[in-house]
């Protein structure tokens, strides 16, 4: 197994000088979590090493939550290189292009062997579980410490029936369904569950694959029993769920209804594929150039004037902390003054420049990223699609779009992936919202996307061969090396995305995409290697060329714009503290309120360190612009916002509990006044972090904006308010919506 050692951000410590104070560090920092957080203990593996995390805060599953009294014996387990970053397939195989009879390292067998063999870690002995899907392509997987009643075959058992799957990668995927971060809802019992057909129209092509009905608002992204898929609401059936032959996975027991996301206001943003594919198709290059130029001077604007900056978080909102910024705004703060409000929202700038550089992620103000679904009414004819949109995120009103509409799925390659349809209005479909509604009836598909064929073994498949699945899934996996080769010839060929080469690798991206349900690999060949990279990817270690494309010249032109973040000193501090906010009493609290600030500042500080987040700004608003190596965005922003929420959630109630026993509004603004004092005071800067290497902490206050907001209010006059309507070009009743973004299921 090689060497043990912890590892604390990156850091190797020995383990017999810290045992005593990181269990301390560990008893008093957890925050109070919300339902649908658990604390998981993770292991990280390098060729050499083996690290040892936690307990992490992580969104549940089903399978937590049912075991939810064995929590401790759950263990998250990565494998990475000793740099902490994820696994190259040639480590594993130095030619891992020739499938899955290639030569393995030791690498291989190290993995294989961690897998098989599992880890001790005092008197437990963990074993593989399983994986969810997002975990494969992470290389990562779940372990199971077995005790006397319960091992991880029984847990396997529990999840469902999984032996007419006869494919050790769709019978791997199975398994993992049950492991998708999900809420937990109501039980649906089987006599309110109807099966309906599946809708073919006579042709190869299933038009309902994995859709189905509910007979509740929204449409959702749903785990239920052995099902999975898409559900939407139809106000005409008589059961709660109506699920599809092609939503049935396997065979499963279990009656609660999981969802793993559901249909709301999501901001649109053009990307490097989307804008290749677009630019293939005839859009100009200075369409693209004029759109990123109008979102910088949307994100300048922002940051000095409140105006833009309420348009700005309304189509861009920043999650739970919107509410703050908006009442700042509301109080009559200038966005440039008050610290909190100027740091939240030039952090924001800041995240959307860095989006824009690195991935070409432009912000589209009428576009709108939505989830697919299918029209029950059979109203719809081919070519139309409904969709029918909320204004903005706390704006639930809505409109129908009507006229022509650009709809894509993600992710895109092929040009057929874009297409121009008809938005029309139906009656019959206004229970329908922020997603896009599809006809049931049409022609095949733009492109061929039936998956190679799987291999289909005579026996029933063994834990064993998962196991070594998922290790020559680390060999073969592509999606990355294809997607990166897309952008490489889209740039440098004549016909961009409709070049020979980019077609072979659309056609290579959506083998690869089905690899972790047939184990069938994408194998690209050697003619489609890149040899070298245009300017905009940043490969340093590469040869590179400028490119003369439209990625390239918006690369150039976003990299003339920086990121200005003022960070709050001492000197800030005396110009900014408001002595408008402080109200008779406020001494009385000030004693409590510097406990709870330290209790506060030392668990968001101990979140920044444990994720490698360097500033209060980027962990409160969610605008991460680096995280530790170890970490992800992709994979750890849920758990990181919602550990974020909790906290939040947990600093209220110290404000409420100590609250109850006090008479009147003036205790409760004295008190409110009180948390202010001592985070704003100069005389109080920097007295919470003098045993760490952290900024001074400033977010304490807001997480009471009521009552903080209630004080400003009374401070301030009728004219420092901006009152704001809706821009009636941009968002008025009668407006098109010229680009969606569907994501499909």
């Amino acid at each position: 197994m090689g060497v043990f050692v912890i590892c604390t951000m990156g850091r190797t410590i020995q383990y017999s000088k810290i045992q005593k104070s990181r269990y301390a560090l560990q008893t008093s920092s957890n925050i109070s979590l919300d339902d649908g957080l658990v604390y998981i203990h993770r292991v990280q593996v390098t060729p050499a090493k083996v690290y040892f995390y936690g307990p992490e805060i992580n969104v549940s599953n089903r399978v937590v939550r049912h075991f939810s009294a064995d929590i401790d014996n759950f263990l998250r387990i990565s494998f990475v290189d000793e740099d902490c970053e994820k696994l190259r397939s040639v480590d594993l195989s130095p030619r891992s292009g020739s499938g899955n009879d290639a030569r393995r390292t030791a690498l291989y067998n190290r993995v294989l062997s961690v897998l098989s063999n599992g880890i001790s870690i005092g008197d437990k002995h963990f074993e593989f579980l399983a994986f969810s899907s997002s975990q494969l392509r992470d290389n990562s997987a779940w372990m199971f410490a077995s005790r006397q009643g319960l091992t991880a075959s029984d847990i396997r058992e529990w999840m469902g029936d999984f032996h007419s799957i006869r494919n050790v990668a769709k019978y791997a995927a199975r398994l993992g369904q049950s492991f998708s971060s999900s809420t937990e809802t109501l039980k649906v019992h089987k006599h309110e569950v109807e099966e309906i057909p599946d809708i073919e129209n006579g042709t190869i092509y299933t038009f309902s694959d994995g859709i189905g009905k509910i007979s509740a608002s929204f449409a959702m992204e749903i785990r239920y029993g052995g099902y999975k898929g898409v559900v939407a609401v139809d106000p005409r059936s008589n059961h709660k769920l109506s699920l599809r032959k092609s939503m049935s996975k396997f065979q499963s027991e279990n009656i609660t209804l999981d969802v793993l996301a559901y249909s709301k206001y999501q901001p649109c943003f053009l990307n490097r594929q989307l804008i290749t594919l677009l630019s293939t198709l005839g859009v100009r290059d200075n369409v693209f150039e004029l759109k990123q130029e109008e979102a910088i001077k949307q994100l300048n604007r922002m940051v000095t004037e409140p105006q833009a900056a309420r348009e700005a978080i309304e189509l861009m909102p920043m999650g739970e902390v919107t509410n703050v910024v908006k009442e700042l705004l509301s109080c009559g703060y200038q966005p440039d003054h008050e610290p909190y409000l100027s740091m939240l929202l030039q952090t924001f700038r800041a995240s959307k420049l860095l989006e824009m550089k690195t991935k070409s992620r432009i912000f589209i103000p009428k576009g709108r990223a939505v989830m697919g679904c299918l029209d029950e009414t059979r109203t719809l004819k081919y070519g139309q699609v409904f969709i029918q949109a909320s204004y903005g995120a706390d704006d639930h009103r809505k409109f129908i779009v009507t006229g022509k509409v650009v709809v894509a799925k993600n992710p895109c390659l092929h040009p057929g992936d874009v297409r121009v349809l008809q938005a029309v209005d139906v009656p019959g479909l206004h229970h329908m919202f922020d997603c896009v509604v599809f006809p049931q009836q049409g022609q095949r598909q733009p492109m061929d996307y039936t998956p190679a064929p799987a291999e289909i073994l005579d026996h029933d498949v063994t834990i064993e061969e998962i196991e070594e699945y998922f290790t020559n899934y680390i060999v073969n996996e592509s999606l990355g090396i294809i997607s990166n080769a897309h952008v490489v010839f889209a740039d440098k060929e004549y016909m961009k995305a409709e070049s020979a080469p980019c077609i072979q690798l659309a056609q290579l991206f959506s083998v690869a995409v089905d690899f972790p349900k047939t184990g069938v690999p994408a194998l690209v060949p050697r003619e489609l290697y890149v040899k070298e990279y245009p300017d905009f990817m940043e490969k340093l270690d590469k040869v590179t060329y400028v490119s003369s494309g439209v990625i390239g010249n918006l690369y150039r032109e976003i990299k003339k714009h920086t990121p200005h973040i003022k960070h709050f000193t001492r000197d800030v501090a005396r110009r900014s503290y408001d002595t408008d906010l402080i109200v008779d009493g406020y001494e009385d609290y000030i004693t409590e309120a510097v406990e709870f600030k330290e209790e506060y500042d030392f668990k968001l500080g101990n979140l920044m360190d444990h994720y490698g987040i360097k500033s209060e700004a980027e962990i409160i608003s969610g605008c991460i612009l680096k995280m530790a190596k170890n970490f992800s965005k992709r994979s750890d922003a849920d758990a990181i916002r919602m550990a974020v929420r909790s906290l939040r959630k947990e600093a209220r109630s110290w404000f409420s509990e100590t609250s109850a026993d006090e008479d009147g509004q003036d205790a409760i603004e004295a008190k409110a006044s009180a948390w202010y004092h001592v985070t704003y005071h100069p005389q109080f800067w920097g007295s919470y972090n003098q045993e760490y290497d952290r900024p001074h902490l400033i977010s304490f206050p807001w997480t009471n904006q009521n009552y903080v907001a209630y004080e400003c209010l009374q401070c301030c006059h009728v004219g420092d308010l901006e009152f704001f309507t809706y821009n009636a070009v941009l968002l008025g009743s009668d407006v098109t919506v010229p680009l969606l973004l569907a994501v499909t299921r």
